[in-house]
Formats: structure tokens, sequence, C-alpha cells
């Protein structure tokens, strides 16, 4: 059921998923009669378009996509997207699902016919009445006009990033991503990293409508400030919505330049639903939004109602709705993480429902072993590994999973990339001066650095990492734009007072174990270590009995829960580490030690192959008293709650039924398994008898 809450203040407030490829839905073609999407009250579903979830170019059915962002609807019902990332195309779907190549051919800038154009990471796409196409080229730092027949002219820009009004190429842009087109003609870019709203008017000449000074701020156009808009719309009485995504935002331009807000987020406000707003269209009642932080589209009605469409259900939540257009009485929404393209309608729900999320075999990041520390090709010590608990600052000690991989490093040592890639995510960093610090390149996260800068905080490489001051006049964060590429082996930072880097998997591999990268040197003979084993009751009670030197466990009082205290080191460690398993599970054995029945096979029920995004999963698979130092455990202890399950990427809870087997005398054994398939062997055995 979808929400509808009050949103304040109206204009004037200034405040895993499921795996596997679906058919590709045939779309209807627009409808000029119908203002927007009619869904029934609560009722709006995923239908799977086209893409198969796996980064790559593949035409015809079913098609690839590398980082699909822009998407329209033209009148004859083709789909155009703007396929960004290694393909740097515009896309067409047809009637049938099947994709081709519009215009495009590789990585550039050139002008001319549509089989040798050239964009540099193509984001938001417009198109007019007469179905010409207007692409924000956000590598070229230009607007450029498609016709019918794919051939390509610059618009406006194009000469390299700057911030200057005029005519045609002789303007400036700083990394467009939106552009939105009026029934007049005009064409209105989100300079997004201008962090202004810029007009080109028939004529090709362009001015700045708001925006400036990177910022918040609602009044007349000259004062207003924006933070790195993303996209914007235009309405039917021409006011001109803006997703602002660094404000966690939706502001509204009114036909006289005055700048409202509609919508917004406090920064501490986590759970809030509008986090990272992407995408925006809008009709004569509401605006619809791409929420990437929590995977959702938007409804936000000029009443002040707000409707969550789609990924209220953590199972159909997207990896990161970019854009969306209107269809008819639909949507059209891209996933630019997953590659994949859906349609959002008050239809049915298939079944099964669409799939979502990237393919659960995408291939990784081609890093060739190498390590984010110099030397590159060479050991360096794992110091926390996928999977572990951790805590909070506010006295939680099982807050969140551990997402990757940290390697041991001097603080200020330079992190390096692993692999060649390009930033996809508007906002690609974060956490600036913390200890969270980070950058998103691709399919990988870089944490715990300085952020492109040395020790001294100066600038490693001023084009791609740009320190952006705060209103005091202070560094205030590193802005690396939408299309930046690195090469492996380039510098990206410097470690800070963690003393490691993290790497975490995200976009089209999102939430793997980064073990999967493999890294040159490693090794891992140690066997994991078992510290306890405890049986608990249904009611929590620990089961402490014991007969003949046997647990004694009562068959008819409910589900049990076991509980194992474990941890692991690999080849290297200094002996005080403690890292977190792979694996863990149990079996039951009979007394002459064959499988009891139903035990033929061990239950590996916690296993982390993907890490949950859901945070609520840290309290299934950990037992209370689990922890780690850094948030105030006096030693970090992992008690896995193996009656419960994790099995990719999704928890829930679990029991071990002891009644199904006669009473008698058993053996438990408890599996305690690390990534490279060493199994502890001491204290894995726990005699008991079931009564």
């Amino acid at each position: 059921m979808c929400l509808s809450i009050a949103v304040v203040g109206g204009y004037g407030c200034t405040g895993e998923r499921h795996p596997g490829a679906g058919a590709p839905a045939p779309h209807e073609a627009a409808d000029d009669t119908v203002a927007g999407p009619r869904f029934a009250r609560g009722v709006a579903h995923l239908s799977l378009i086209a893409g198969d979830g796996v980064a790559g170019f593949l035409e015809g059915v079913p098609a690839r996509f590398s980082d699909p962002w822009g998407v329209v609807v033209a009148g004859d019902g083709r789909i155009f997207v703007a396929d960004a990332g290694d393909n740097d195309r515009i896309r067409a779907i047809d009637r049938t699902g099947r994709s081709s190549a519009f215009s495009g051919s590789v990585s550039g800038f050139v002008d001319g016919p549509a089989a040798t154009a050239r964009f540099d990471t193509p984001s938001g796409l417009a198109i007019d009445t007469a179905g010409v196409l207007y692409v924000a080229d956000t590598g070229n730092d230009a607007i450029r006009r498609v016709d019918a027949q794919g051939t390509v002219t610059t618009l406006a820009g194009g000469h390299g990033r700057g911030d200057r009004d005029g005519y045609g190429r002789d303007a400036r842009f700083n990394g467009p991503l939106g552009v939105a087109v009026s029934d007049r003609g005009d064409i209105y870019v989100a300079d997004t990293y201008n962090h202004r709203i810029r007009r080109i008017d028939a004529r090709g000449t362009v001015t700045t409508l708001a925006g400036g000074t990177p910022g918040f701020q609602d009044g007349p156009a000259a004062q207003a400030r924006f933070d790195t808009p993303c996209s914007l719309a235009v309405d039917p009485d021409g006011s001109i919505w803006v997703a602002d995504t660094r404000n966690r935002a939706i502001r509204r331009i009114a036909p006289d330049g005055t700048v409202s807000t509609l919508a917004q987020s406090a920064v501490e406000d986590y759970d809030a639903p509008l986090r990272r707003p992407l995408g925006i269209v809008a009709d004569a009642d509401a605006v619809y939004v791409t929420e990437a932080a929590h995977g959702r589209v938007l409804r936000y009605g000029y009443d002040g109602t707000l409707q969550t469409m789609t990924g209220e259900d953590p199972s159909q939540a997207l990896s990161q709705p970019a854009s969306l257009a209107f269809d008819g009485r639909h949507l059209v929404v891209t996933d630019a993480a997953a590659a994949r393209i859906y349609r959002v309608d008050d239809t049915a729900p298939s079944h099964p429902p669409a799939p979502v999320g990237p393919a659960p075999g995408a291939p990784l990041p081609a890093t060739e072993g190498r390590w984010p520390i110099a030397p590159q090709d060479a050991w360096h010590e794992i110091v926390g590994v996928p999977g572990e608990v951790r805590g909070n600052d506010r006295g939680e000690s099982r807050d969140h999973l551990h997402a990757g991989l940290d390697v041991r490093a001097d603080v200020g040592a330079e992190v390096h990339a692993i692999a060649d890639a390009k930033v996809s995510d508007p906002l690609a960093t974060w956490g600036f001066g913390k200890l969270n610090e980070g950058l998103a390149i691709d399919r990988i996260d870089y944490i715990h650095m300085r952020v492109g800068r040395n020790a001294r905080g100066q600038s490693l490489d001023p084009q791609r990492f740009v320190i952006v001051a705060g209103d005091d006049g202070k560094p205030g964060r590193v802005q690396v734009r939408r299309g930046t590429r690195f090469r492996a082996g380039d510098v990206l930072g410097t470690v800070n007072a963690m003393a490691h880097t993290h790497l975490a998997l995200t976009g089209n591999v999102g939430n793997r174990n980064a073990f999967e990268l493999g890294f040159i040197g490693f090794v891992d003979h140690v066997l994991p270590t078992i510290d306890a084993v405890e049986f608990r009751d249904a009611s929590g009670t620990v089961l402490r009995r014991k007969a003949a030197n046997r647990l004694l466990i009562p068959r008819n009082q409910g589900g049990i829960q076991i509980v194992v205290e474990a941890w692991d080191q690999v080849d290297g460690n200094l002996a005080r580490r403690r890292l977190g398993l792979y694996a863990v599970g149990y079996q039951v054995l009979t007394r002459d030690g064959t499988p009891a029945p139903g035990f033929e096979q061990p239950r590996m029920n916690i296993v982390f192959d993907s890490i949950p995004t859901d945070d609520a999963a840290t309290r299934v698979i950990y037992a209370p008293d689990s922890g780690e130092t850094v948030h105030g455990s006096v030693r970090t202890r992992f008690l896995y709650a193996v009656t419960h399950v994790l099995r990719h990427g999704e928890a829930r809870e679990g029991a071990w039924d002891a009644q199904v087997l006669p009473p008698g005398d058993y053996l438990v054994r408890i599996i305690a398994r690390d990534w490279s398939g060493n199994i502890a062997e001491r204290r894995r055995d726990v005699p008991v008898t079931l009564q």
C-alpha cells in the first residue's frame, strides 16, 4: 500500500531482490490527451521493459545497457534512453521491447550522422513536439540536438567546462545533467555543477534563470540558491520543477522567477522519503520523482500529499532510479545501477514479480588482483571482512553490517584505483573531513580517505577533484563530477585516521562480497576459532542442564536457537585481530556420527555472499552482546544466530525444530567457515540429549 502524508508548507516550505530476468513488457504510445498517469490510490507495480541486469552492450532482446540514465517516450511509442557508462549512446526501444542504437558510436565529442556522432556521458533527455531529442551531454559540458534520423548537432556549450551565458557554442556549462523543453520550444538545463538553472531560447541564446553559489535559499531568482540540481521538468502552467539533489529537495521556479520549495528532508533524517531525488517529471496535478536513497518512485501532489508509487516493499526497491518519463497513462523509469528499464503502472502485478537489482552473476570490475595501497601487486593485511557486525554512536552495538573489505595502511598513505572506471553517481563523494569519507567510482566504493587530497588537504588533481568552499569560506566538500574517468593506479586520496581503506562493491555488482575481486598474494591457511556454543529455548533462556556430560534439550517446548561465538584470522594478521566468518551453519549427527534424518547435508544458514541492505538484518544474524571495539564493546565479539537464515542477501528468523527427531543422544556439529574454505575444528561438536 502506498503512503500518503502531508508535505509541510506547500510551495512556500523552506524547510535483494528477486533474481532472474523477466520477459520485456511492450509499451503503449504516448497519449497527448492524458495529462499524466492516473493510478488507483495505493496501486502501482513495476514491469520490466528492457535490460537483463548486466552492465554491457547488447542490442535486441534481451538488451544490455551500461548506465541507462535519461529517458523519454516519443509519440510513436519508442522509448529513447541515454546510455552512458562504457556505451555513450542514445538507445531506442521499440514497442516490442527490442533495443537498437539510435545515435552515437564511441566516447568523444563529434557532431554529425548517427553512426559517427559521439557523446561523453549523456544524461538527461528531452523531446519536443516534432520528435527532436535534446541531450544533456554531461562529459562534454554541452546540450546536443538529435533529429529524427539520429543526426547530432551541438545546441550550446561544448568548449569545456565553465560558467558563462551567451550564444550557442560561446556559452559554458559545468557537467549539465538535466534538460527539459517547454511547449514554446525553450530548452531548460540543470547546470548541475554550476548549481544553476539555465534557459536556451529559440535563437540559441543561453541565460541563467536562477542559482549560482551552491546552497539553499528560496526567493527571487537572483537570490535563490541550488546545490547540485540533477533534473528538471516544465508543468502545463510554465512552472519549472527541479530535483535539487544535494539539498534533498523539490523546488519550483514560478513563471515570474520566484523560487519556492515543495518538499525537503533534513540532513540528519536518514529515513525521510526524500533523501536523494534524481529524476523528475510534472503534470497538471503533481510531480513524480525518482528517489535513489530508498530506490522509490514518489508522487508529490501540488496539494501537499506524498504517495509512494513503488519501492515501499523493499523487495521491489530499485538500485538507482535515475530518470522517468510519461508514457500515456504510465511512467517509464530507468534504473542506472541495475541496467534495467521499467514501466510503472496500475495493472495486476506480474507473477513472479519483475526482477529488480543487478543480475546475480554480473561481471566484476577487472581489477587484475590489484590492492588499493602501494605496492598494488603485493600482499597487504586484511583487517575487516564483509558481514561483520558494526555499531553506531548512539549505543547500538548491532546497527549495521560491514559491507566491504578493509585493507590496513598507514595514515596518509595514498589510495589507488584498482580498476579503470568512470563515475556514475552525480554525488560521488561524501563525509568530507569525517572518518567515513569516501568516493564512489562506478562499481567500487573507496572509503576512509581524504578524497582527492594529500595529507595537507591540498587537491591531488584540481580538474578531477574540485574542493568546494562552504558559506564560511572554508573547504566544505570535494566535488567529483559524473562522467569523470579514472585509470587503475590513479591516486584517489590519502588514508585518514581509520588507518585502513575500505573497498565495497556497488552499482551493477552491488552488495556482493568484495573478496570476489581477488587480490595478488592473498593467502589464508588459518582455521576459524569457535569460542562458545549456546542453545536457547523459545523464550531466549540459555539451556545449561546436563546429564552424562550431554546438554539436555527439550523437544516439545518450541524452536531451539543456536548461538555460536566464533571468529577468524588470515595469514599475516596481528595476534589481536578478529575477523568475521564467511559462512556458519550446523548439522545434527546421530551417536554413531552419521547424519540424522533431515540433516544429510549441513544447514549452512548464514552465508555472506551478498550483504543485506536492510540494517534490521544485523539484529537477525547476530545475537545480543555482539559488537566491536570502535563502538563501545570491550572486545570484538561475533555471536552468530545460526538457526536464523541469511542467503543471497535476504535475512529471516528461524529455529531448530527438535521435536522432528526421536528422543535420544545426538551430536550437534557447528560448521564455521571462512572465505578461503578453512573450517573450524576445535569446540565444533556439542553432545546433546533430546528429551
